[in-house]
């Protein structure tokens, strides 16, 4: 296939936003000095709607036709300490799963720590945090063809500290994309709010991505949200299904969630849990309800119920791991056996149900070297998004031979 060729269609706002302060209003209409390559702002209608999922799919898809892709998560509010700064945990996904060369503080410009908004709010100015940004976007896009920028929540997160997610692709100059949950009604009015917000900055949805839908919806919902969505003068561009792996934590962020110590299973940390259960039934009863990726919750002291999951694991049931609550352990000789086994235990001062609750409400991320994860990501955007109209919006030229996969 011939090299496609690119023409920069950057987003311009038609009409100014109303400043949120009079005086900085010169500061919000600021640009990258890089106007040349092209980009994209993968924006979302809620949390966790599958925004990261998106980054990493349109990054394997759009390799073969922009090999030197850039990444830059503009307001990260998940971060963690890499190479001695401050960085937006995706961000370090990228740039580990990638190798994305490009200087790692560039890729995170702007953290939000604490304090960060009642500063902001106090008085502290927007001039430097948008020359950060800006400066962070033009190292990112450095000699790249193609550079993918990842929001932070839906359309208007961020307008506590005047850099919404809306203004911050109008800052950047870049069309968005919309990710979505699976369904209609309510799928459909959050992406008609969500474009209320980009409209008022002036800038442009490019289409919508619709996630985490059952595979037995897939055809109907594509049906009618395509219907909805050219009612908004917006295009569907992928329909994808629920992968309940991408859902399922590792057992090292259940212990690092629950500041737990883990006890056996060294190499266990990467045990993916599909299914939780609580120990608060007799051992009898317990047995026919573990399975394949199971992680039992229990008090350190029902040593009865620590003898029974042992059992099974030793029977060939590959338990995700057990977590002994209450700042209890069994006896040592039980606890010997558990070592020995290899049976993944964590030890947690928690009670049981504050660890469930905790692990019912954890945000589940996809963490480097994830190979597992990130293959299922690829592999859902080769099946499902329709690389012909994102290419043509985006003005890419020899990509006619390329068929639409929803014709």
């Amino acid at each position: 296939m011939k090299s496609p060729q690119l023409e920069a269609t950057p987003s311009h706002p038609s009409t100014p936003p109303t400043p949120d302060h009079h005086q900085q209003q010169h500061f919000f209409d600021k640009h990258p000095k890089n106007l040349q390559t092209p980009r994209i702002f993968i924006a979302a209608t809620e949390q966790n709607a599958g925004k990261t999922t998106t980054c990493l799919g349109l990054h394997s898809l759009l390799r073969p036709y922009f090999p030197r892709i850039g990444f830059i998560k503009p307001v990260g509010q998940r971060y963690l300490e890499f190479e001695g700064k401050a960085i937006d945990e995706d961000s370090v996904l990228i740039h580990e799963t990638f190798g994305t060369r490009t200087p790692i503080e560039a890729m995170s410009p702007i953290t939000v720590k604490q304090e960060f908004t009642r500063k902001h709010i106090a008085g502290q100015g927007i001039e430097d945090l948008i020359e950060k940004l800006l400066h962070g976007f033009d190292l990112a896009a450095w000699e790249k063809d193609f550079t993918i920028i990842e929001g932070t929540g839906h359309a208007g997160v961020g307008s506590v500290f005047d850099l919404s997610n809306a203004r911050v692709a109008r800052l950047l100059q870049s069309k968005v994309i919309l990710v979505v949950p699976g369904g209609i009604g309510k799928a459909i009015d959050e992406v008609a709010l969500n474009r209320a917000v980009f409209d008022r900055e002036g800038v442009e949805i490019l289409g919508v991505i619709m996630n985490k839908v059952l595979p037995a919806k897939i055809e109907d919902l594509r049906k009618y949200v395509r219907r909805g969505l050219e009612h908004l003068g917006l295009d569907l561009l992928a329909v994808l299904p629920v992968e309940p792996i991408l859902a399922q934590p590792t057992l090292q962020e259940i212990r690092e969630l629950i500041n737990g110590s883990l006890l056996s299973g060294l190499n266990a940390e990467r045990n993916r849990v599909a299914h939780v259960l609580i120990g608060a039934m007799s051992s009898a009863n317990l047995l026919g309800r573990i399975r394949t990726g199971t992680l039992l919750i229990v008090p350190g002291d029902r040593e009865d119920i620590v003898l029974a999951a042992l059992a099974e694991y030793n029977a060939g049931t590959a338990l995700a791991g057990i977590v002994l609550t209450d700042n209890l352990l069994p006896h040592n000789r039980i606890l010997s056996l558990v070592q020995e086994s290899g049976l993944p235990a964590i030890q947690t001062n928690l009670d049981s149900y504050t660890v469930a609750r905790h692990i019912n409400t954890m945000t589940v991320k996809t963490l480097p070297g994830d190979n597992q994860k990130i293959s299922t990501i690829q592999q859902l955007f080769a099946e499902h998004f329709d690389l012909k109209p994102f290419l043509s919006k985006l003005g890419v030229k020899n990509f006619s031979q390329l068929p639409s996969k929803f014709d």
